[in-house]
């Protein structure tokens, strides 16, 4: 049973999502980018661990252009999370009109394959659409969803990606249902980026060791299936419009699990690193990425 604030917070959100309906897009999605700026430079949400992982990520850029793109990463999200209010409802017309897709056939031939495929992404662009554009394309896609303390916000989100196409996979559910998925010649998509709180392996992310979650990798490993990675960027412009990039992800195992799993996730980590060079705006500077991480020189710079 939702608690009053829960259901208080619903209600704002049901409110603004019809609002975003009625109003032009590139209002709306200007909005969004004014007040994702806000809760950056007014209200410093977070803005202390963004101003800390640009310096980590980027020591050799300008404090100018690291305050600039922090900046830019407040107002890309605020944008996007204004887009989800509006794509609920577009029809699969729409999506296939506002993506377009680079290196996506390999991946399809991948899907059609009928051995599924894992198929990672990350809090980079707009992973919601990435989704979307997929199984708009006709490819069977299940996607794994954190759940939230908000049941209510929860059940919406879920229901969108479902609506969009995608089919959802609780995250308590994943270690049965995704190999299930797999088996029956599905596509698992997974953000890789996580923290992981427990039972994690260190892999370096820009250098620095950052707690990785097993999960993906041994989705691979445990069903044979090949893996992906794939990153949907916004392209500028007053609507939205994105370009997604498909690259495999080559790997063989050696036999021993825990140095495969180790080698995968780094595989992973330095594409990822490669996407987010291109759009450093882009990612979610604002999770905790390095949190827990072992080690004298991150202690000293916490």
């Amino acid at each position: 049973m939702a608690g009053a604030g829960h259901r208080l917070e619903h209600a704002a959100f049901r409110l603004a999502r019809r609002v975003g309906e009625l109003l032009p897009e590139p209002v709306v999605l200007a909005s969004g980018a004014a007040l994702g700026r806000t809760v950056g430079s007014a209200l410093r949400f977070r803005r202390a661990d963004v101003d800390q992982h640009l310096r980590w990520a980027f020591p050799e850029a300008s404090d100018a252009w690291r305050r600039r793109v922090a900046r830019a990463s407040y107002a890309h999200f605020g944008r996007e999370a204004t887009v989800m209010l509006r794509a609920h409802r577009w029809p699969k017309e729409l999506v296939l009109e506002r993506t377009r897709m680079e290196g996506f056939e390999p991946f399809r031939a991948a899907a059609e394959s009928g051995r599924g495929v894992v198929l990672l992404t990350a809090h980079l662009g707009n992973w919601e659409m990435g989704g979307a554009s997929i199984a708009a394309r006709g490819v069977a896609l299940d996607v794994v969803g954190k759940g939230m303390s908000n049941r209510l916000f929860q059940e919406e989100l879920f229901a969108t990606r479902e609506r969009l196409g995608m089919r959802v996979i609780e995250m308590g559910e994943a270690s049965r249902e995704a190999l299930r998925s797999l088996g029956a010649g599905r596509v698992v998509a997974l953000l890789g980026d996580q923290q992981a709180h427990r039972g994690g392996v260190l892999v370096p992310f820009f250098g620095r060791p950052a707690s990785t979650a097993r999960g993906p990798a041994l989705f691979a490993m445990r069903s044979g299936a090949p893996v992906f990675v794939a990153f949907a960027l916004r392209e500028p412009g007053h609507l939205a419009h994105y370009a997604l990039t498909f690259e495999p992800l080559p790997f063989t195992p050696s036999g021993s699990t825990d140095a495969d799993v180790v080698r995968l996730l780094e595989a992973y980590g330095a594409a990822l690193e490669t996407a987010i060079r291109r759009a450093p705006e882009q990612y979610f500077w604002q999770h905790r990425r390095w949190k827990n991480a072992p080690g004298p020189e991150l202690a000293s710079e916490g």
